[in-house]
């Protein structure tokens, strides 16, 4: 068909959303054609010849017209991917693909993920691959067969300009920022010596400093000392409503003054409703999932997205927290009444005419919040299964009646000391039935008390504690750190925390600045602060929401840019060479630390460190040849330090990597108890 006649060509964003779409608008069979890399499908819709190919996300990338080494880098064109970068060279045959197949084609339809990205893709590709000016819009936010439908029945007349513009001039925007800021710190390094590749971007350097003012804060965070003082009621612990005290004596002196025999001088309860949470945006899902399961947000989000194109949940990359009528609610609630273990559930709300939801004051005019599409998944596993039954149980919670609780407060007076305790306990747990296991509340459940009631104290006593550095931000954290300053978009947040630990810059579960973050961070701190700064990136982002409302023109926008940049990297040039030195000694620094594998126990002076000799890499002691204490490792491995010793023998315990291989942790001593078990042939593969 694709070469006899005239077809309708619908361009998707990927394979497997593509052959969804195919399906779902096919009137009988749909015929797959082409190669792997470039195929397509063919279908009739409505009796109409149709073509269906897939692209693998952007088949066009910006690059420089003329290449350069400076900086700042401006003038830039779209060029096809694999031309652009070379690491899309996989995207060359999809390309070609839509090339030739849009030489055919009578009209276009753009069936791309609705979002500012989605909406470049598909532009490029029917400007720059079909020479078109326009094309239709198919827009819908689950991969189900009726939205499908839906969406190409009630197709938009023309793909969304202002989405177009806006996109583009974030694309350049992100260009200008990142080429040019990681080429004045690759020029800086050069300058002390050293070539090294290194990369900031208009995003990402203020993610940095985000983490490093945090570590700052933990590194100069002096601990004041306080006292509390408690009394051991009915085996609840009452506070001195002092709360803190700032000396000890001043402790001491309200546990003897409150001796043990005292009474009930106030008892209140009170009821209240703890209401439903609000359907899942892409940031709470990614929390939630993190508290959860310990989920990474590109982890999560990388699991949402293949939940989307099974089907089985809506779009996740959304700001929503609103779930419209028009989605029909009651028809998916039977969906979900039946698909074990959600059934019982969903037909109890569907009982109750619970059909709408409570919702959230967020909203996103491209998709709803997400929910489940009904569609019943086929054995689940893993992190598909679990961010599914999160997502499955957040929907059914949304509809619920809200969770009835009671808190209970109670005052004693113990001689002349008021102490003070609460608990809440559940009475009713409706939402909480629903959204189990997710639920983390407190059950406190507090004992009979009544006011005058007399009550000894089992004991009274005071404890010495410190105040607590700020806490470093895990990933989850600083998603949702970097939302409340509008850094960045809900679909990059995760990606940009990901380089960051890509380049080094930080490392940890609770994410530390590493010195070579630091260095990057104090550098640019020092000598071009307005780069790390959130208003300059915030600004640029308001602009952007300007251009895609009509608001702004993009050449103003890309001109201020250029201004904005060209003004700081100017600055930035004059001071090259102290920022160089100042990177080489953190660079050096970091390379050091990475070697240190342990204290050495032979001779208590010196450290473990990798050495290379002509029969491979060992570790010895940086005392040598005062010290000849040395350990193997196993062959083509890259040790790194795990900060920890064994608990045999107390000799560190390292990671070791291998090419193609699971990294394991092992005890560097070849005859340490936890190796007698290894098999001989493998001790030192």
């Amino acid at each position: 068909m694709a070469t006899s006649r005239r077809f309708t060509l619908i361009i998707a964003e990927k394979p497997s959303s593509c052959q969804k779409i195919a399906t779902a608008l096919a009137d009988g069979k749909v015929e797959r054609k082409g190669k792997a890399g470039a195929y397509y499908f063919e279908l009739e819709h409505a009796g109409k010849p149709m073509v269906a190919v897939p692209a693998v996300g952007h088949l066009y990338g910006l690059r420089e017209r003329e290449k350069t080494h400076g900086y700042p880098v401006f003038d830039v064109e779209w060029a096809p991917s694999f031309e652009a970068s070379k690491t899309a060279g996989f995207t060359k045959a999809y390309l070609n693909n839509i090339i030739a197949l849009a030489k055919s084609a009578s009209e276009f339809y753009s069936a791309c993920d609705y979002d500012i990205e989605g909406e470049v893709i598909g532009a490029n590709i029917v400007e720059f691959a079909c020479k078109a000016k326009d094309a239709r819009r198919m827009k819908f936010s689950t991969l189900t067969k009726e939205e499908l439908l839906d969406a190409f029945d009630n197709a938009l007349p023309h793909l969304d300009a202002g989405l177009v513009a806006a996109g583009r001039t974030r694309h350049k925007l992100d260009f200008f920022w990142g080429i040019s800021l990681s080429r004045a710190l690759m020029s800086a390094m050069k300058s002390a010596g050293r070539f090294q590749i290194m990369s900031v971007g208009r995003v990402q350097g203020p993610a940095l400093a985000v983490i490093c003012r945090r570590e700052k804060e933990i590194t100069v965070f002096v601990p004041v000392p306080y006292w509390q003082v408690f009394a051991l009621v009915k085996d609840v612990a009452f506070e001195h409503e002092h709360g803190k005290f700032d000396a000890e004596a001043e402790a001491k002196a309200a546990v003897a003054a409150a001796g043990k025999n005292g009474s009930v001088t106030q008892v209140k309860k009170s009821r209240y409703n703890q209401l439903p949470p609000f359907p899942f945006d892409l940031t709470t899902l990614q929390t939630e999932a993190y508290r959860a399961f310990g989920l990474t947000p590109t982890q999560t989000l990388a699991t949402a997205q293949k939940l989307y194109e099974g089907a089985l949940i809506s779009y996740p990359r959304t700001a929503s927290q609103k779930l419209s009528e028009k989605l029909g609610l009651p028809a998916i609630l039977r969906k979900m009444s039946a698909i074990p273990p959600f059934e019982k559930l969903a037909a109890r709300l569907l009982e109750q005419g619970r059909t709408k939801p409570h919702e959230g004051p967020n909203s996103d005019p491209a998709h709803p919040a997400i929910y489940p599409t009904g569609v019943k998944p086929n054995a689940l596993q893993g992190a598909e299964a679990k961010v599914y039954d999160l997502v499955a149980k957040r929907f059914l919670a949304c509809f619920a009646k809200p969770a009835v609780r009671e808190r209970m407060s109670v005052q004693v007076k113990l001689g002349t000391q008021l102490f003070n305790a609460s608990g809440s306990r559940t009475l009713e747990q409706n939402w909480f039935e629903y959204y189990a296991p997710y639920v983390k509340l407190e059950e406190m459940l507090m004992p009979p008390f009544t006011e005058g009631e007399a009550v000894t104290a089992q004991k009274v006593w005071s404890e010495h504690k410190q105040t607590q550095p700020p806490k470093r931000f895990t990933q989850a954290s600083l998603v949702r750190k970097l939302e409340e300053e509008n850094l960045g978009t809900k679909a990059t947040r995760a990606g940009i925390i990901q380089t960051l630990l890509d380049r080094g810059y930080v490392r940890g579960k609770s994410l530390e600045a590493t010195p070579l973050g630091m260095s990057v961070f104090e550098a640019l701190e020092k000598n071009a602060d307005e780069i790390l700064r959130p208003e300059l990136t915030r600004h640029f982002e308001e602009e952007i929401q300007a251009i895609s409302e009509g608001g702004k023109k993009p050449e103003d926008v890309e001109g201020e840019a250029r201004t904005e940049l060209t003004r700081l990297l100017d600055d930035f040039r004059k001071k090259e060479a102290s920022v160089g030195r100042e990177l080489l000694k953190s660079f050096n620094d970091t390379a050091r630390e990475s070697r240190v594998l342990g204290a050495c126990k032979a001779c208590g002076k010196g450290s473990l460190v990798m050495r290379s000799s002509r029969f491979g890499v060992f570790v010895g002691c940086s005392a040598y040849p005062a010290c000849r204490q040395t350990y193997p490792l196993p062959r083509e491995c890259a040790p790194a330090p795990t900060g920890k010793e064994c608990e045999k023998c107390g000799t560190p315990i390292v990671t070791i990597r291998r090419k193609g291989k699971r990294p394991f942790s092992m005890c560097l001593a070849p005859a340490c108890e936890t190796k007698k078990d290894w098999a001989k042939p493998n001790a030192s593969a």
